[in-house]
């Protein structure tokens, strides 16, 4: 058996009651409102958070890239969802490969010669490929109503695609400040895409997936009729990021615990400074804010290289030793993930397990 002073440092750890907390949730905030619940993956990479997720009831895993999706699947994980278009001959080639092995993985597009460049590469193979129309709110996709129709239109006449949904995806929603904006900004998205699968319904076609929402949305996304399932991802572990962008009951977001941090040890005490052996690889660095540190009042975290960090003890309200462990919650959660191999599943201060980050670096 292992306890937390023994883990190796820096390391990433996931608090099992926080992180239980967090899955059930969600879970029941959706199962009560008749909301599908596919939480993505790019938060995680892990196929035992996925097999968590899946037996508190979600119906899949959304991936953001193919080959996450390909790990995902060569761990027994199904109902998979790729969310970002799958493009060029060899990423096709795969594509139709995964398809193959799990026929319920849906694929999402926004382009018609992609769409016919994935139905050729199809046509060797018996069952059509499921494939979701990605909408646009400002990063990739086709623009809702009259252009999605169209795509729709291109899929149906086509033999070895089947069209399945919507994806309405708003990324800038999921962040938007003060809550109330937040509110009215992805109402304004999903509503664009209800009117679309009403459009698409009333050409001919059935519309049965309409999924999107993050974390930041889920309250407003599953109120919504015509929504059909909602795909958060930081929710599972939470981050400094999302504590920032405000809640229902005030600045700070609090519908989820922090179950994720980064444990590091000091290795160094000089003058008023302490050095932890957690720096640019410890940490993603993609926010202007730095790790805070867990029931450490008064010390600052800087930037101290690839392998190092600074904490300023000036206002420290204990003293800092060498050897000290000290956690931190990250700023942003999913891009740290992807910089280990491993998390540690804690039970308070035991190691109950060990979890591979098995789609680590896996971008393609």
């Amino acid at each position: 058996m292992q306890f937390r002073d023994e883990i190796p440092t820096p390391a990433l750890l996931l608090d099992l009651d926080a992180f239980e907390f967090n899955v059930a949730r969600m879970a029941g905030h959706l199962r009560e409102r008749g909301k599908a619940f596919r939480p993505h993956g790019k938060t995680h990479k892990c196929p035992e958070v996925a097999r968590a997720l899946i037996g508190a009831g979600a119906v899949g895993v959304c991936a953001a890239r193919l080959s996450e999706a390909e790990v995902f699947s060569a761990h027994g994980i199904g109902g998979l969802l790729v969310t970002t278009a799958v493009v060029g001959r060899l990423k096709i080639g795969r594509a139709v490969a995964l398809a193959s092995r799990a026929p319920d993985t849906t694929f999402c597009v926004d382009d018609a010669a992609n769409v016919r460049e994935i139905n050729d590469a199809a046509g060797g193979r018996g069952e059509p490929i499921r494939v979701a129309v990605d909408l646009y709110f400002g990063r990739t996709g086709i623009p809702p109503g009259a252009p999605a129709l169209e795509l729709v239109r291109v899929i149906n006449s086509l033999p070895h695609v089947r069209f399945v949904g919507l994806q309405a995806y708003d990324g800038q929603a999921a962040h938007t400040t003060p809550f109330d904006a937040r509110g009215v900004r992805t109402r304004a998205s999903i509503e664009q895409a209800v009117e679309t699968r009403r459009m698409i319904e009333q050409d001919g076609t059935e519309c049965p997936l309409v999924t999107g929402g993050s974390t930041g949305t889920y309250r407003f996304d599953s109120e919504i009729d015509g929504m059909t399932e909602l795909q958060p991802g930081s929710f599972v572990f939470m981050d400094l990021d999302y504590e920032r962008i405000g809640g229902h009951e005030g600045p700070e977001y609090r519908d989820f615990k922090n179950a994720l941090t980064v444990m590091t040890t000091v290795v160094s005490r000089p003058p008023g400074f302490a050095i932890v052996d957690g720096g640019y690889k410890a940490f993603s660095t993609d926010r202007p804010f730095t790790p805070r540190p867990v029931d450490l009042d008064g010390i600052a975290y800087g930037w101290a290289g690839d392998e190092h960090g600074r904490l300023n003890l000036e206002h420290a309200t204990r003293e800092i030793a060498v050897g000290d462990r000290i956690q931190f919650i990250p700023p942003h959660c999913d891009p740290t993930v992807n910089l280990y191999d491993r998390m540690h599943a804690m039970r308070g201060d035991r190691v109950e397990a060990v979890w591979p980050i098995a789609a680590r670096g896996m971008s393609q």
